[in-house]
């Protein structure tokens, strides 16, 4: 087959009966369609937070409210505003709440240090903060010249009878310092501030694989084009209940949950922390129709004790995203559970999911096929044309989804972006191929491949060998520099609680040497008692090439 058959999009016929091929954004800005479906539903519970309900007809005040404070510290329209936050339903007044009042929502990691958190408000700009009492600490020893930081207290979202088992933080005092509470004594705002679909409305920052984390150009458009792609293949409507526990600082919860929930009508049930235990249990008591998740919580649930309580069947859909799910992972969850675990893609860069496996044509190893409206490539990485289908190449993204562009960074713009066909390409950095059906099947990060005497070696291959070991819980593969091969793979193994001390590398690669060419395999194996983890939980290969090139033991 021909590089033809991108352009002829043979993902189309698996679409169910009714998607539409090409979906364009809605008119207006995100504000305009909160008010919309908001005021539709007023009387209605749009999320639960740890027992108690909250109607979208409050939410649509404090959204307003929330607004009005901002607008009398002064914040104008475009003004960034840092969201320093956990999972809560202050998260959701205080990011619509902002967009309501024309700014723009720069989400920061609860789980960032000082240092990281002055980074990011310093390259974005913002001129406020919105920040959790218990992470306040944190936002004063950044350092960051701010108009205003607004403290809260998660505490006071909680049921009145939990609120007795919760210590309070004292407010922290000071000029320019307010609490939360005092920005809703305004009268509320009543329509959002006008804006464009083509303004910005987020700045979210990228996980940072090499250097520093760089902001990500989300507009309104991009946010409404997402919203409507996604619930054109696999729709939240008035019946539907989410479990929202991943977090909505990043760009998955934020846009599929957050926004996506509440645009559509849903129903949240809304998590500060991911607790195994609160999930199920939430799951049950709920009747939960949603689930997303990321592989290394589906590596906790396959083998909890309470994953029988749950009517698996039930459920509407079952998503995995973030991260490559890995076969042996999928294939215990669903003996356990007897479900299949639908694997989707997206990244900051196409606001949130560009490519979902079809809940009713599920294909194990893909991460499925591009949403209504997107235009997907797999290209040479040099020379930026189609490969062959089958070959393996880096996967290029069109369609309105798209970000228009790296906050400040016009190098990494023109080295990201690229015309063919048309249209404006974004190129992901993910070495994929396509089969004849339009799957896509991922390989690994451009920027993580190894070469070895010029022959490329995929770090994800020889994870996914070492964990297909029984005894493996964990793996990671980075190169290491060398000048007479170019690089080698180096493998960093966790191995189960009983295995330590009784698995030796030389039983590993006895082990690979029946999965790997001879050069594929690691020349080093060295056992750790955990990994490096990103904040979505994957394993952070840069911070192990960092110990590699800085000799770190």
């Amino acid at each position: 087959m021909t590089e033809t058959l991108y352009w002829e999009r043979p993902w189309l016929r698996f679409y169910p009966p009714g998607t539409p091929e090409a979906v364009e954004p809605p008119e207006g800005h995100v504000g305009q369609r909160v008010e919309e479906a908001f005021r539709a539903r007023g009387g209605e519970v749009a999320l639960f937070y740890y027992g108690r309900a909250y109607r979208y007809g409050e939410l649509l005040e404090g959204i307003q409210r929330f607004a009005s404070g901002l607008k009398a510290l002064g914040l104008s329209p475009g003004d960034r505003v840092g969201l320093y936050l956990a999972n809560s339903p202050q998260f959701a007044l205080a990011y619509l709440g902002i967009l309501w009042a024309g700014g723009v929502v720069v989400p920061v990691s609860p789980l960032y240090t000082s240092h990281e958190l002055r980074h990011q408000l310093q390259d974005s700009g913002a001129r406020f903060l919105v920040v959790q009492d218990a992470l306040w600490e944190n936002a004063s020893r950044a350092g960051v010249a701010l108009e205003a930081a607004i403290v809260v207290p998660l505490k006071e979202a909680l049921p009145p009878w939990q609120r007795l088992l919760v210590r309070s933080l004292p407010l922290p005092q000071g000029p320019g310092v307010y609490p939360w509470r005092d920005l809703f004594r305004a009268p509320p705002l009543p329509a959002p501030e006008p804006r464009r679909g083509e303004d910005l409305a987020a700045l979210p920052y990228t996980g940072g694989t090499t250097g520093l984390p760089k902001g990500v150009e989300i507009t309104h458009g991009n946010i409404l084009a997402a919203h409507r792609m996604i619930q054109s293949l696999n729709p939240f409507s008035r019946r539907s209940t989410i479990l929202a526990f991943l977090p909505f600082y990043h760009i998955y919860g934020q846009v599929v949950l957050l926004l996506g929930g509440l645009l559509s009508g849903a129903r949240l049930v809304v998590f500060s922390t991911p607790d195994p235990d609160w999930i199920l249990e939430a799951m049950v008591r709920y009747r939960a129709t949603h689930f997303f998740g990321v592989p290394s919580l589906y590596e906790v649930l396959r083998d909890h004790p309470k994953a029988h309580w749950v009517d698996w069947g039930r459920l509407e859909v079952v998503v995995s995203g973030a991260d490559t799910l890995h076969e042996a992972t999928a294939e215990a969850f669903r003996t356990r559970t007897g479900r299949e675990i639908a694997e989707g893609y997206g990244m900051t860069e196409t606001t949130s999911v560009s490519h979902i496996n079809p809940r009713d044509r599920v294909k194990r190893g893909s991460f499925g096929i591009p949403l209504p409206g997107i235009r997907a490539l797999v290209v040479d990485p040099d020379t930026l044309e189609p490969v062959p289908v089958g070959e393996v190449g880096e996967l290029a993204l069109a369609g309105p989804n798209i970000t228009r562009g790296y906050w400040r960074r016009e190098e990494e713009n023109a080295r990201s972006f690229f015309a063919q066909g048309g249209l404006r390409f974004f190129r992901t950095g993910d070495l994929v191929r396509m089969d004849e059906e339009g799957y896509f099947h991922f390989y690994d990060r451009a920027k993580d491949m190894i070469k070895y005497k010029g022959r490329p070696v995929f770090p994800r291959e020889i994870e996914e060998a070492l964990r297909a070991h029984p005894l493996v819980k964990a793996a990671g593969v980075v190169g290491v520099p060398d000048p007479k091969v170019g690089a080698y793979p180096k493998a960093y193994v966790v191995l189960e609680a009983e295995a330590r001390g009784k698995v030796t590398e030389e039983d590993l690669m006895a082990f690979l040497r029946e999965r790997l060419a001879p050069y594929k395999l690691p020349r080093e194996i060295e056992f750790r008692g955990e990994l490096p983890k990103t904040d979505v939980g994957k394993v952070s290969r840069r911070e192990l090439r960092e110990e590699v090139q800085g000799g770190a033991p």
